[in-house]
């Protein structure tokens, strides 16, 4: 599902061999290669600034929706191809450092799409919308959430469904507020419901919402690592839907 076509990809420049690196096979892959093949082909100066113009260098000093990851997969493949091509690249991993500081991913990101697991079918069906319950208590990187899952799949704040009890929100509803700040979000952007003192009473709650929307036809996110939840969600779940979890 989130897999990408990579090919290796031979780099001559001036009828001149100088190795071979592994690409995306895209547009934007090969226009970066492109970009850098000409010139350093043309005896150019070798900066970041040939792959990206003067505003899009300043846009990358802020937050970017999704986490500026094209931006980050260009930066990589430059710095790949000035290892192979033997030039500088030390402007390029600063500006990488800096998106990845900004963005919340070098401290704080937990790859949710390498870990997004379908478990109640093989393969997964055509299916329309797509719906996630989040088990804040059990799983609050919200970093990742947001660049992994729910701007990627363009989940509509209606489509959230959260719960938490007093205790946890008193111990972390600052730093959730805080986090969810950076994407112009509060735990009130969302079905959020906070419940009643007690163990699994915010597990119950989300698994209830599940249960009443008889969702079918839909890709289901269920972000927790509580192994009774996940099986609790799979036993509700009508066979038409894709069930995602998440896996250690």
């Amino acid at each position: 599902m989130f897999s990408k076509m990579r090919i290796m990809q031979k780099i001559i420049i001036n009828q001149k061999y100088y190795g071979s690196i592994e690409i995306e096979e895209n547009d934007e892959a090969k226009r970066v290669l492109s970009k850098v093949r000409n010139a350093f082909g043309a005896g150019k100066s070798m900066e970041i600034g040939l792959i990206f113009p003067q505003y899009k260098l300043k846009a990358l000093e802020s937050y970017q929706k999704g986490g500026a990851r094209q931006e980050l997969a260009d930066i990589d493949l430059y710095i790949a191809l000035g290892k192979v091509l033997k030039f500088d690249t030390i402007d390029a991993e600063k500006l990488k450092n800096k998106i990845e500081l900004i963005n919340d991913i070098a401290h704080n990101h937990y790859n949710i799409s390498k870990r997004l697991t379908l478990i109640n079918k093989a393969k997964a069906t055509k299916n329309r919308g797509d719906y996630l319950f989040w088990d804040i208590e059990n799983f609050s990187n919200i970093g990742s959430l947001f660049n992994d899952v729910i701007e990627k799949f363009d989940i509509p704040d209606n489509r959230i469904y959260v719960a938490a009890n007093p205790d946890s929100l008193y111990l972390y509803k600052s730093q959730w507020e805080a986090d969810l700040y950076d994407y112009k979000k509060t735990l009130q952007s969302f079905n959020f419901t906070k419940c009643d003192h007690g163990k699994n009473v915010a597990d119950d709650i989300l698994l209830g919402h599940f249960q009443k929307l008889s969702l079918q036809n839909t890709n289901v996110y269920l972000m927790t690592f509580d192994r009774e939840l996940k099986e609790r969600f799979v036993a509700a779940c009508h066979p038409s839907n894709n069930l995602y979890i998440l896996e250690k």
